[in-house]
């Protein structure tokens, strides 16, 4: 489907991509007053149907999101959830797909400020399949650029107008020879990548960054945790982690709604372990994508479905 063709809600209704537009001086373009979040949704081939994963977790945090923006949500969480799945369903997405649902400030004038201003409401849904090539590692650096703290902007939203810092971080990156960035905080300890949330294995313990690093908490991060102690019965501590723990760790990787889970091969051209993917790595990626699938019932709260026998409506 070409990509103008697409169903998306805007302000209210159904309408075609094409025909949704936002003016030049749209606050939100201008000032990056918005928020967002990245949902996904995983096909099953064997049910032919479409799990859209931990709907109501990523719409609690773009309420909180948007609390912090000055910025009225239209719908509730449920309200939204339902949404999603008739945005899916209208466009009969038969595969993976990623959310786009965002929230911004809607004003065509010039002023920087969050008082004042109406607001706005958006979703797309998108085809979307992986965001690294899984079938290697990730050779990643530690950034020149720091995270955001918390007493600059809000790290803990997703807001537009701070993922420059993400942006700068990535194309540093990815300019010196690296897939990815490891940013540190203020204070020099790590943080997470561009857009995705840290872990490192040391003698079987599993660690990452505790909230008060400027981390955004992850609801794949969260994700992973779960699984990581329930399934394979991990310690999972977090605490502030230092850069050269990244260096003389076992195993690390990286996770995140769009990036999945990733393991990483090298950091500063410093292998990882020995260079490969390590057993706790393999098994959350095992565990993980059997999750979000369907293929585990224990954990059939984190999905909603999008067929089930439904027949989509059409877009009036």
């Amino acid at each position: 489907m070409h990509l103008g063709d697409l169903t998306v809600y805007h302000d209210g209704a159904f309408a075609r991509y094409a025909d949704s537009k936002v003016g030049l001086l749209t606050h939100g373009l201008q000032y990056g007053t918005g928020c967002f979040e990245g949902i996904r949704g995983f096909w099953s081939e064997r049910e032919e149907e479409l799990y859209l994963l931990q709907l109501a977790d990523h719409y609690d945090r773009l309420a909180q999101s948007a609390r912090i923006l000055m910025i009225t949500l239209p719908h509730t969480t449920p309200e939204l959830c339902e949404l999603t799945v008739e945005l899916c369903a209208r466009n009969q997405l038969r595969g993976d797909v990623y959310v786009r649902p965002f929230a911004y400030k809607a004003n065509e004038d010039i002023g920087v400020r969050l008082h004042g201003v109406k607001d706005a409401f958006a979703m797309v849904a998108i085809p979307f399949e992986r965001y690294f090539d899984t079938q290697r590692g990730l050779k990643v650096g530690v950034s020149s650029w720091r995270r955001i703290d918390d007493t600059m902007a809000p790290a803990r939203g997703k807001i537009t107008g701070t993922y420059v810092n993400s942006a700068l971080a990535k194309s540093e990156a990815v300019m010196n020879g690296f897939d990815e960035a490891i940013m540190l905080s203020a204070e020099g300890h790590v943080c997470e990548g561009s857009a995705e949330n840290v872990f490192v294995v040391r003698r079987g313990v599993l660690y990452t960054p505790d909230p008060s690093q400027n981390i955004l908490e992850g609801v794949t991060r969260r994700a992973i945790i779960t699984l990581a102690a329930e399934e394979l019965g991990l310690t999972v501590v977090e605490r502030a982690i230092d850069r050269s723990e990244l260096v003389v760790a076992d195993e690390l990787f990286i996770t995140g709604s769009a990036a999945g889970i990733q393991w990483i091969e090298s950091v500063d051209h410093r292998p990882v372990g020995n260079g490969e993917r390590g057993p706790i790595a393999g098994a959350l990626i095992d565990l993980y994508d059997r999750a979000i699938r369907g293929g585990m019932p224990k954990y059939a709260p984190w999905l909603t479905r999008t067929y089930g026998g439904r027949t989509p409506a059409t877009v009036g």
